[in-house]
């Protein structure tokens, strides 16, 4: 293919690396640094292609990747965020205003409304912004680059993005030219250290390709977010509510559809750690 690319370490530039799962996901390659421990992708489609394949609008509806009806997740993703917002209100983190990168439909941002008094997405879906619309006080087209410069926030978000950055330290230090100093920045992904993983192998539903170029731990999380400046660095509990219908369809079973609207909350899926912005 020739929109393919190799890669080194994104985290620690290292070119050691070591083959997992070795062709499981041709032309694709999942690799594991030997040096700082960080899962990637290389070969891996190269960040221009991948940004088109973002801004697809079947992206969240069905698209061959992407999303599998994005929308019919509403409800275990409220619940999520939901309880994601009351933990970081019993950790002091709420109030003033919310940036949220990748906010998809913005139902985060809907359920944010309680806790900040300004509340501001972004995503690469057209799509996705013009309903994220509905529930903010304004949602950019774009990533991080897409928010005005000098606009400062006391908490942004990025649930589930940074397994899909190019550039990690590149990505946190420009997040935090939008964060006020003493602002906290809350940073979630899928747990590549997870028993979940251990247990299922090269099946972990979160070996999504190609948009997942990025697999952390905790430990290569906190180092990426230590190395960029943050301080103060706490783990945030993040239990995650999955569609049972999901679930079965990961497992290759079908569910009577009277159980389609229930929803199965699972622990350890997502790894989440909260930061702090010096300069108080």
């Amino acid at each position: 293919m020739s929109d393919l690319e190799s890669a080194a370490c994104p985290l620690c530039a290292s070119t050691t690396a070591k083959a997992l799962y070795e062709g499981r996901f041709a032309p694709y390659g999942l690799m594991s640094c030997q040096a700082c421990g960080l899962g990637y992708l290389s070969p891996r489609l190269t960040e221009a292609a991948m940004l088109a394949h973002y801004a697809n609008d079947q992206y969240f509806s069905g698209d061959q990747h992407g999303y599998n009806n994005y929308a019919a997740q509403a409800p275990a993703l409220r619940a999520t965020f939901r309880r994601l917002l009351q933990t970081l209100a019993k950790q002091g983190r709420t109030g003033g205003s919310l940036l949220e990168i990748g906010c998809g439909f913005g139902y985060l941002l809907h359920e944010a409304q309680p806790y900040f008094t300004r509340r501001v997405g972004t995503d690469f879906s057209a799509e996705a912004v013009r309903t994220a619309q509905a529930h903010a006080d304004a949602v950019y087209t774009g990533g991080v680059a897409a928010v005005p410069s000098g606009e400062l926030f006391d908490c942004i978000i990025a649930t589930h993005v940074i397994e899909h950055t190019y550039h990690p330290r590149e990505f946190i230090r420009d997040l935090l030219l939008h964060l006020r100093p003493g602002g906290s920045l809350i940073i979630a992904a899928p747990d590549a250290g997870s028993f979940w993983r251990k247990l299922m192998g090269y099946r972990w539903p979160s070996f999504k390709l190609p948009e997942h170029v990025l697999y952390f731990d905790q430990h290569t999380l906190h180092r990426l977010l230590a190395e960029c400046g943050l301080e103060t660095l706490q783990t945030v509990p993040y239990p995650h509510a999955f569609p049972l219908p999901l679930i079965a369809a990961k497992l290759g079973l079908t569910l009577p559809a009277s159980l389609g609207r229930h929803a199965l909350w699972l622990p350890k899926t997502t790894i989440a750690i909260a930061g702090v912005k010096p300069g108080v």
